[in-house]
């Protein structure tokens, strides 16, 4: 039997809601050839050549709905296309990109079908898709595939591209919310909300993150020097260039001591307890090499190294250090000991996933000069029952945030008060977390911006804590989702005109307005671009112009087939109209259902708080009325037609004409009479686009007069005008 390859016909990624789902996916458009002759439960060993390449395929639901589902439907029989869904979704999840959504539909062409994957990064989705090609033809025609190359490659990719854990953390928080997000750049710069009411983060840094707090920040003896002023117990200490003044300073101060770089990071070249001038001499070359030429000679203060995480006014999270120790067993050297004592513990690692750091005795250089103060070497073999120090500090991630005295976080509130940030790291040196201030020895020893959040969200032990939601409480009021009011605009006749006039209403309304269609792009009456500017980019420029109450969007079908909608969600949703599906065979689109699914996106992203504009002299239109999770208002030339008049009967919203009026009605009762022969002549095929705009504005809560006069004020652009 010989089988043909499965082919990529087309692959594209929808960075909006889409026809598929309301998040970002990679489609794919596959020829399967042969195999559309060939289901699952037809090729030979191929059910038990993919299982053990991907065991995890066993949780994998499908259409059955529990785990297990897709290997159901493996034996019973399925097609190429969608066992190839499943592969790439495997491989994400087994790189680390979590996702679980895909779809796969056959065409109106014999062998070609329509594949759909959560992707949550264009370049991992991409690269997993081929990946998972090569790995389906292996596991069909029984030749080898290395999947585990394949998942370092695409974890790779991951660490490359995705968000960092933490910046994942507090977006995944701000979702929870409803606040939209936008990625601005291939790091940790993040939009929360849209317009106006965006905010920004970078990691645990706000756009209210002061860049004067950040300089104080890194300048340890200026924050020392502020932090005792205001009363927060410090260690004493002294700036050095030399090994001579850091002797000096030691003695001047009182051993034992602390030496540390002045622009170190994370414990890098931190020495703690030092009594010799031997080691300070030691301790001050480790610095030196670590973090520049200026030093720091410090008081050492006994206890535990923890950090206090600061957001607004509140500690909401904190951890504590551990020292690493080793017991000799008389025949392993150090190194030995630390693999099998420390290294083996299964919180350790080397990626960001692990909450404690895998610790390398014979390459640290903190961990070479402890040891050399000790006497020992990595390579030492120490006497059976004798303990060795192997690290003082680090390892702070040991959840006791609920045994934190108060005293003890309003320490360390204050210290990020006095620094001056809004989001910081507070580190403290203290007997016993869970005691007063005043009955310990206990001082603050830095303050950081942008503090790292990954002891608190995999903490080694304890509870991992809700950094996310403490962040966006802090960010954002109760209730408050970043979002303005978006106004999206669908249909396939005059739909760049109506934007236009929608536009132009809220502008006479002092809205401060932005408008993305297929005549350009404007920022309130100005048109900033005269192309073609109904795609996802200029979409995006409105989310992302920082002075706008409301953006009004023209979405083709095309546009919504080729990249999706720009924004998760909007206030209203207006359709005009389905039109033909003739100008979309491109897309195999060659059923007015299927054209019916293209423009349904539109009112599956309305909020639950907004508005779905429709016309009722369209009978597919008005059957999208149940797929809005908010109101519906319902708009035709005549209040006889059907769908209208049982909206209106049952209580709801209307826009019509009657007797030369364009009528707002709520149920039976008249809001507004606009007379017609007040307004600029329109063309008869044109009055619908009065009637949707009067809709939408009404359903954004401008007052009929307002409503009248934008009416009244538009100028129509000239190829629309009446001719006489």
């Amino acid at each position: 039997m010989t089988i043909k390859t499965i082919e990529l016909l087309r692959v594209a990624h929808l960075r909006g809601p889409n026809i598929w789902t309301y998040r970002p996916v990679i489609e794919a458009w596959l020829d399967i050839g042969d195999l559309e002759d060939y289901p699952s439960n037809t090729l030979p060993g191929f059910y038990e050549r993919l299982t053990a390449m991907l065991p995890g395929l066993a949780v994998h639901r499908c259409g059955v709905g529990m785990p297990g589902g897709f290997l159901e439907r493996l034996r019973e029989g399925t097609w190429a296309g969608h066992i190839l869904e499943h592969v790439v979704l495997e491989l994400q999840n087994m790189a680390g990109m979590r996702t679980g959504f895909g779809k796969t539909r056959q065409t109106s062409v014999r062998g070609v079908y329509k594949m759909a994957f959560r992707t949550r990064q264009e370049e991992v989705g991409r690269a997993a898709l081929i990946e998972g090609l090569d790995l389906l033809h292996a596991a069909i025609h029984d030749t080898g595939f290395d999947v585990t190359a394949a998942q370092a490659r695409l974890r790779e990719l991951v660490d490359r591209y995705c968000l960092g854990p933490s910046t994942a953390h507090i977006v995944e928080a701000a979702t929870e919310r409803g606040i939209a997000h936008i990625r601005l750049t291939d790091g940790n710069l993040v939009q929360l909300g849209h317009g106006a009411r965006q905010r920004r983060i970078w990691t645990a840094e706000t756009d209210h993150t002061s860049a004067i707090a950040e300089e104080i920040a890194g300048d340890k003896d200026l924050t020392k020097s502020l932090l005792r002023c205001a009363g927060v117990p410090v260690p004493e200490g002294q700036v050095v260039q030399t090994a001579d003044q850091a002797w000096e300073a030691a003695q001047e101060i009182g051993l034992p001591v602390v030496v540390k770089p002045y622009n170190g990071n994370h414990g890098r070249g931190v020495s703690l307890d030092l009594g010799t001038r031997k080691d300070i001499d030691a301790a001050f070359a480790l610095a030196k090499r670590k973090g520049g030429d200026d030093v720091i000679v410090e008081q050492y203060i006994p206890g535990n190294e923890h950090r206090l995480l600061v957001v607004g006014t509140q500690v909401v999270a904190a951890a504590r250090g551990d020292i690493a120790w080793v017991t000799g067993d008389g025949h392993s050297d150090i190194i030995a000991l630390v693999d099998s004592q420390i290294n083996a513990d299964p919180r350790r690692g080397v990626t960001e996933d692990a909450p404690l750091n895998a610790l390398s005795p014979q390459e640290g250089a903190e961990i070479i000069l402890e040891l050399e103060r000790q006497g020992l070497t990595a390579y030492t073999v120490p006497a059976a029952g004798r303990t060795v120090l192997i690290q003082r500090n680090g390892n702070v991630a040991f959840d006791v945030t609920d045994q934190i005295h108060p005293s003890v976080a309003a320490m360390a509130a204050l210290a990020a008060r006095v620094v001056g940030l809004d989001i910081a790291g507070v580190d403290m040196v203290l007997e016993d977390a869970a005691r007063p201030m005043d009955q310990q020895r206990g001082a603050v020893v830095e303050v950081n911006a942008s503090p790292g959040l990954l002891a608190h969200l995999k903490p080694a032990s304890g509870s991992a804590r809700p950094i996310g939601r403490a962040i966006m409480a802090h960010m954002f009021e109760p209730g408050d989702t970043g979002r303005i009011k978006l106004v999206g605009i669908t249909g396939q006749k005059d739909t760049a005109l109506l934007a236009r006039l929608v536009s132009w209403m809220l502008c006479i309304q002092s809205q401060k307005v932005g408008l993305a269609c297929r005549d350009g792009f404007y920022l309130g009456a100005r048109r900033v671009n005269a192309q073609d500017c109904s795609g996802w980019d200029a979409g995006q420029n409105l989310l992302m112009n920082r002075s706008l109450e409301v953006a009004v969007f023209e979405h083709t079908p095309q546009g919504i087939l080729n990249d999706g909608l720009a924004y998760d969600k909007c206030t209203v949703g207006v359709v005009t109209d389905l039109g033909d599906y003739d100008a979309l065979s491109d897309f195999y689109i060659d059923h007015p259902d299927k054209l019916y699914s293209v423009m349904r996106t539109q009112v599956d992203v309305i909020l639950p708080h907004g508005t779905a504009v429709l016309n009722a002299a369209d009978p597919q239109v008005a059957e999208m009325a149940p797929l809005c999770d908010g109101q519906v208002i319902f708009y035709a030339l005549s209040p006889d037609i059907e769908v209208l008049a049982a909206h209106q009967t049952a209580g709801g919203q209307v826009v019509f004409l009657q007797d030369g009026h364009l009528l707002l009605a709520q149920g039976q009762a008249t809001v507004a009479r606009l007379p017609l022969n007040s307004l600029p002549a329109w063309p008869d095929d044109k009055l619908q686009v009065l009637l949707a705009a009067a809709a939408t504005t009404w359903a954004l809560g401008m007052p009929p007069e307002l409503i009248g006069a934008g009416l009244c004020t538009f100028q129509i652009p000239l190829q629309n005008a009446v001719v006489s």
